[in-house]
Parts: C-alpha cells; sequence; structure tokens
C-alpha cells in the first residue's frame, strides 16, 4: 500500500512542478533536459542498432539456431525437436514458445500474403496440419494467436474477442497433450487479461499453475498484467500481489524483482517529476531487482528480461555506472519490456543505450574503465 500511495501523491504533484519523465506505450518515454548528449555506443563493443535481436530478452543459441533454420527453410520439425527437449516446468520453454510464435507473427505481419506469395509464417501453419497431436505445436500456436490478438486488434473488439476465444480453445488442446506443462496455462493468462475472466475464474486457472510450477517467473509477469487491468482492481492488488511474490521468493529466484515490474505497469498512468526515479519507492524497487539479478543462477533465462527493465529505470534514475553494467549483460537483444511495446524496440533500446554511455563518460568512464 504504501508504493501506491507515493505514486499517486507524485501524480498529484507531477502538473505543479518543473523538468518531469513521461512515460507511455508505443512513443518515446525519456523527457529529460539535462540529459547528456549521446556518445557512440560501437567504442563498447555494442551492437548497432540495425544487427540488435528483437525476438528474443537474451542469448538461446540453441533457439537462435533453430529459428534462424526453420525461417530459411520453413521446416518446422527442428523446432518441435528443440521444444520436445527442453524441460518442461521451466522458463526456457516458455521463452521459446513465446519466440516461435513471434517469429511467426512477425514473418506473418510483413507478409501478409496475397495473389503471388504466401503469407508469412506458413510453416506454423503446416506444423499443426501435419503433426496436430505436438503438445509443443500446440502450445505455440495458442501464443501465435494471442500475440494476433493483442498485435492485430483493439482490446474490446468482436475480433479481439474472437481471436482471443480461438486462443483459449488452443490453450485447452495443448493442456490436453501435455497435462504436466504450465506454459499452456501461463498462456491463458493474458487471455484472461483480454477477456477479462472474473476474478475466482483468474484465480482457478492461476491455482493450476502453482500446481505445476509455483515459482514460475514468467507465469507471475503474464499474471500481473491480468491485476493491473483496471477492470480487476486497483493498484493497491498489483502491488500487493507483487510484494507477496517477492517474500515468499525461494533462494535464487528472480521474484524479488517482481516489484520493480508492478512500478513500471503503473507509470503510465501519472506524469512523473524527474526526483521520482531517485524516490523511495524505485530506489527500493530497483535494489530488490538488482538483488534477484546479483543471487540467480548464472543460467536463468529471466534474468535478462530483468536487466532490460533495470537498465530503463537506472539510465533515468542517471545511475550510469550501473545502467552500463546491465548492458554488459543483455546488449544485443531487445525481446523484452519495455522496449517490446514501442513501434521500434531498437531504436527505443538504442536511445537508452546512447544515454547511458554519455552519462557515464560525462562522469568520466570509458571503455577501459567498464569492467567486463
Amino acid at each position: 500500500m504504501a508504493i501506491l500511495w507515493v505514486l499517486i501523491a507524485m501524480g498529484l504533484f507531477a502538473a505543479a512542478l518543473g523538468p518531469f519523465v513521461l512515460r507511455r506505450r508505443g512513443g518515446l518515454r525519456l523527457v529529460s533536459p539535462s540529459a547528456p548528449d549521446a556518445a557512440d555506443p560501437s567504442d563498447y563493443g555494442f551492437v548497432r542498432q540495425e544487427d540488435l535481436d528483437i525476438r528474443m530478452p537474451g542469448p538461446d543459441q540453441d533457439l537462435t539456431d533453430v529459428l534462424d533454420m526453420v525461417q530459411r527453410t520453413q521446416d518446422w520439425r527442428a523446432a518441435a525437436q528443440l521444444l520436445a527437449g527442453t524441460e518442461m516446468e521451466g522458463e526456457l520453454r516458455w521463452q521459446r514458445v513465446q519466440a516461435f510464435a513471434g517469429a511467426g507473427a512477425l514473418e506473418l505481419q510483413q507478409r501478409p500474403g496475397g495473389v503471388s506469395e504466401s503469407p508469412g509464417g506458413q510453416w506454423l501453419r503446416v506444423w499443426r496440419t501435419e503433426s496436430p497431436k505436438d503438445a509443443g505445436g500446440a502450445a505455440v500456436h495458442a501464443e501465435f494467436l494471442v500475440q494476433q490478438a493483442w498485435r492485430t486488434s483493439t482490446a474490446g473488439t468482436d475480433e479481439f474477442r474472437i481471436i482471443l476465444e480461438e486462443a483459449r480453445e488452443a490453450c485447452a488442446q495443448a493442456a490436453l497433450l501435455s497435462p504436466g506443462d504450465p506454459v499452456p496455462y501461463i498462456i491463458e493468462l493474458s487471455i484472461a487479461r483480454g477477456l477479462a475472466y472474473p476474478q475466482a475464474e483468474f484465480e482457478q486457472l492461476w491455482l493450476k499453475i502453482l500446481d505445476r510450477a509455483p515459482s514460475h517467473m514468467g507465469a507471475h509477469l503474464a499474471a500481473l498484467h491480468y491485476w493491473c487491468e483496471k477492470w480487476h482492481g486497483s493498484r493497491a492488488e498489483a502491488y500487493s500481489f507483487a510484494e507477496a511474490a517477492a517474500a515468499r521468493a525461494p533462494g535464487g529466484s528472480l521474484l524479488s524483482a517482481m516489484p520493480l515490474f508492478a512500478v513500471y505497469e503503473h507509470l503510465p498512468e501519472v506524469n512523473l517529476v524527474r526526483g521520482f526515479h531517485q524516490s523511495e519507492v524505485v530506489t527500493k524497487a530497483v535494489q530488490g531487482a538488482q538483488f534477484a539479478v546479483h543471487s540467480a543462477r548464472p543460467d536463468d533465462p529471466m534474468t535478462a528480461h530483468v536487466c532490460h527493465l533495470l537498465l530503463f529505470f537506472l539510465v533515468q534514475g542517471e545511475r550510469w555506472g550501473e545502467a552500463m553494467d546491465q548492458l554488459i549483460h543483455v546488449d544485443g537483444h531487445v525481446g523484452a519490456l519495455p522496449w517490446t511495446l514501442a513501434a521500434d524496440p531498437a531504436a527505443d533500446y538504442a536511445i537508452f543505450r546512447a544515454l547511458a554511455v554519455a552519462g557515464y563518460e560525462a562522469n568520466g568512464g570509458s571503455p577501459a574503465t567498464l569492467p567486463q
């Protein structure tokens, strides 16, 4: 509740106070008259903007190789093999399902098809046709439909509801094909958000996930989005959910970073004074996320998600050296919040990266002084 009241108070004062930071979905979020001039990130060996990978949050070489093969050959079998060999309960399977679905959706967006060419993502449709009982293909298809609904339709429209109802059926099919797999139920969390499940129905869904993967970070993030929707509850409920997840996080879990995601989810609702990013609210949430990253196991695939959001807050808090630490870990991949909400994720990320580099150099840093 303390976070809630501080956010409300700062929102009320924002209009009366000077230089501010404004964050809103789908557009440039940094407005800071005192921001340093951008330096050259290439001096630090960072990936060029046009080469940034928007499909995933961090490196997964097996996934990258298979995605490249599938998109080059339009043959789905390598994708099916990779998912079949990926641990069912872990974060990695969920991320890979998201990546395959996202790749198919992006292909379709770039090549919607026509008289002279087939639509993009054809390999996914062939996958479902040729192997209808493949659990991985069923999960990817369900996630593909969810992404299509949120990408191409307006929430609340008939088209949006129709696509999500189809996705709901696809989730049910995927769950039947792989009874112990939490991924179909995690995918359904986005459907619950879009179709405005009643709270009792949502809680039944959430219990199914907790039975299968109680510490699943991706599931908690998807559930947080549900709680953040205005028609389901106040901001207090969202923060309570995030803080409870952090409080019961087992050792080495990234769930300690949940309050930072809760703060981020409510930034669009208020215009914020510059001092907000140095406030106790954000400072504590950032500290929790940094602790989570520090204590997580080195190969936790969700670490990149937390590092990307830390980069966003650290740059706006003018904590340049700490922001550079995050860049070292995630540069090259931008398939994570907050960048994925922008029309051009790579461009949005590149702006924050340039500001981090410039601020670092303005305070005496250089490529030679950056720890590797």
